[in-house]
């Protein structure tokens, strides 16, 4: 049994702060992190051989540390990486389902997320194995989620878009918060979509059916995806804005105006 004030915790602020009986719960896989300072503070070697030792995998730890150990500037996003990638290499898709995508780890969900991509040979089959991680009820899972998928999406944008088209009137709001986070001409640590920067209509198709949102998560994606679209193509977004003022005058929509024009009005 994990003790009431481990589960119960409010999470860390600064490194300082964290409680030791903590890390050794999160390095022992039992509990997810409450924010991103815990995430951070995961030793992931120390985390990987507790899943290795439950799969009866222990041999091969030594390839992980070699990949992990070879980095020349590690983070904790990148070792994520790392890890999640040597696990395709060494296992299969249904290793990573039973071990890794489900497990009670968000660290380890996070690998999961990563090898899973890789085995994917197509956009849908991709797109189709993400939609799990998508939804996952940690936000540090539907983060890397799109780290793991964006590069893929922008080889075959045409295609992923028009499949994620399908997925902003899904109920799970974390899945219509990804499509429009995944699809951003800019976005945060991942590539940029330069075909959107240059013609941002071409995301009207997923932006439209979610521009009176109900979920504040994806009101502030779909105002960052405009806020992204202004700094290229301020005009297009200007006259976006003011067309749905007019056809949408809800207070949602009236959030995501605000917000997605707050570059162009700090630059007047």
């Amino acid at each position: 049994m994990i003790p009431e004030h481990i589960l119960n915790r409010k999470g860390a602020r600064s490194l300082k702060d964290l409680n030791p009986e903590v890390i050794e719960y999160l390095n022992a896989g039992k509990i997810e992190t409450k924010n991103l300072m815990e995430w951070l503070a995961i030793d992931q070697l120390v985390l990987l051989k507790t899943v290795l030792k439950t799969a009866n995998k222990m041999d091969w730890h030594e390839s992980f540390e070699e990949a992990v150990n070879a980095q020349k500037k590690p983070t904790s996003n990148s070792t994520t990486k790392i890890i999640g990638q040597t696990f395709a290499q060494l296992s299969n898709a249904d290793f990573a389902k039973e071990y890794l995508a489900n497990n009670p780890s968000d660290m380890v969900r996070c690998w999961g997320c990563w090898a899973e991509s890789l085995f994917q040979n197509s956009i849908k089959s991709l797109l189709d194995a993400m939609r799990s991680h998508a939804a996952d009820r940690h936000f540090m899972n539907r983060e890397v989620v799109i780290f793991a998928s964006k590069e893929r999406i922008i080889d075959d944008l045409d295609i992923a878009t028009r499949i994620l088209s399908g997925w902003v009137t899904e109920e799970d709001e974390n899945v219509r918060r990804y499509v429009a986070e995944a699809l951003r001409p800019i976005g945060v640590w991942t590539k940029k979509i330069s075909e959107f920067q240059e013609n941002p209509k071409k995301g009207l198709p997923f932006l439209e059916p979610l521009k009176s949102d109900p979920s504040k998560y994806v009101r502030d994606s779909v105002a960052n995806w405009l806020n992204d679209a202004s700094k290229s193509q301020p005009d297009w977004v200007k006259t976006v804005c003011a067309r749905w003022e007019k056809e949408s005058m809800t207070k949602e929509t009236i959030y995501i105006v605000k917000k997605g024009l707050r570059t162009i009005e700090k630059n007047k």
